[in-house]
């Protein structure tokens, strides 16, 4: 078995999340950045490494939420809100803004866990999570929201 080295976490979660250069060098020096934007759903049921489980919210006005790939958006290893290159050692990147979805006009269900895709619709999934608390949504319920620093996202450690 092996793990990712800091360095190597964090040029990833700066090339994947953040929209910077892999920063690697020599032979195998990356270009290029990845995905403009990633996309946060929520699900009614827990999720798995093979993408078989999942049940996402649907109707009601649900929509996944688009975060564009950037150093403003995601933060770097070294702690929520941080704005500058990943120097950290946690292997983890969160929101720095808050993540709003649509306000419900139908019941969703209990909110389970949430998912990062690469695409609006349909797309592969890319990241899922448990939330701390499930999360019952109901017609008229305020929009549901993750605060900034809670959307947390952990590659390796």
């Amino acid at each position: 078995m092996s793990a990712m080295s800091d360095f190597l976490e964090n040029h990833f979660i700066d090339w994947y999340f953040r929209a910077q250069a892999f920063g690697v060098t020599g032979a195998s020096a990356g270009a290029g950045t990845g995905p403009t934007s990633l996309y946060v759903a929520l699900f009614t049921t827990a999720d798995n490494d093979a993408n078989s489980s999942e049940v996402e919210v649907s109707g009601g006005s649900y929509a996944r939420v688009a975060i564009t790939s950037s150093l403003a958006n995601w933060a770097g290893t070294q702690g929520a809100g941080t704005t500058v290159a990943s120097t950290g050692t946690s292997g983890t990147t969160s929101n720095n803004n808050p993540v709003t979805f649509p306000s419900p006009t139908a019941s969703w269900g209990v909110v389970t866990s949430f998912g990062i895709y690469d695409a609006l619709t349909v797309g592969n999934l890319q990241f899922y999570g448990n939330l701390g608390t499930s999360k019952t949504i109901n017609n008229g319920d305020a929009a549901p929201s993750f605060a900034a620093g809670q959307l947390s996202v952990q590659i390796d450690n």
